[in-house]
């Protein structure tokens, strides 16, 4: 279970960042990098249409007097106002390109199921417009999802990335060792628990966390830890706070570990990104225990 800290610290000190790139091939940070309305007209039915045609024809009224021609009165006729349209949404970035990958993790290590390739993408293209400095890419998203649930069980999702079972972390009472207690924030309504927090959904965020940096990533007006779309958002949101910017590998790592207070973590979250950018499954030596 990821256990990324309680309270935001984005000032880490540089020898400990330095000392977390130690843990990382040099081949593996490298493919990480690169990885208007029409005018009002009388409306006229079918039959008067024909009577005025007859009229036309004959040129004169059934009493035998000529037929006078009705001019329309122009002035009458208003013109409707041009409406304002609204202007076109800012165009998404395309997402960067990596190898193809396996839709399942039953098919292979580096598999992904597509539902969750959608939610790690879409939050990519998101981010760059919203911020562009941070440099996001989808796989490093993606290394947090592999580690912290396994890309949702596995993509235990709906069509709309909603968890089918909820995701959630050991109550943090105290019971687990390496554990921190963390009494309730939220009143129970993320987690269920009004004692106790416990992490939430397939990235896991505490909810007081969640809270601070929830992003709607289906754009249904609502952002829930639950979702694919909203919890890919508010990992990439998390990981570029405090201007970081992800395109280089020391500050990849310092949000990684503000994510997680261990140098492990920032090895395997970094590693699966490299080989989802890469295509290149990642060592064992790569991929260090997580205590």
């Amino acid at each position: 279970m990821g256990r990324h800290n309680k309270k935001t610290d984005s000032h880490i000190r540089r020898n400990s960042v330095i000392a977390l790139t130690g843990l990382i091939p040099i081949g593996l940070v490298t493919a990480a990098n690169t990885a208007g309305a029409a005018p009002k007209v009388p409306f006229f039915s079918s039959e008067s249409t024909a009577d005025a045609a007859d009229v036309a024809l004959e040129g004169t009224t059934a009493s035998g007097t000529e037929a006078v021609t009705p001019v329309a009165d122009t002035a009458a006729v208003e013109a409707a106002p041009a409406v304002e349209q609204a202007p076109a949404p800012a165009a998404l970035a395309p997402v960067q390109a990596t190898p193809p990958l396996p839709a399942s993790i039953a098919q292979g290590a580096l598999g992904i199921p597509a539902i969750n390739v959608a939610a790690y993408q879409n939050a990519e293209r998101i981010l760059a417009v919203e911020q562009p400095g941070c440099g996001m890419y989808w796989t490093l998203i993606a290394g947090i999802g592999r580690v912290e649930s396994t890309h949702a069980y596995d993509g235990k999702a709906d069509d709309k990335g909603n968890m089918l079972d909820a995701v959630l972390g050991p109550v943090l009472d105290g019971h687990l060792a390496g554990n921190a207690v963390i009494r309730d924030t939220d009143g129970g309504k993320l987690d269920g628990d009004a004692s106790y927090d416990r992490a939430v959904g397939p990235t896991q965020f505490l909810p007081e966390t969640w809270n601070r940096y929830a992003g709607d990533g289906n754009g249904d007006g609502a952002a829930d830890p639950q979702n694919l779309f909203d919890s890919a958002l508010t990992t990439g949101k998390y990981l570029c706070d405090g201007g970081l910017d992800v395109r280089d590998p020391i500050q990849a790592a310092k949000a990684v570990h503000r994510y997680n207070n261990s140098a492990a973590y920032v090895a395997n979250v970094l590693a699966w990104s490299a080989g989802y950018a890469s295509g290149i499954v990642p060592a064992a030596s790569d991929l260090p225990r997580i205590h």
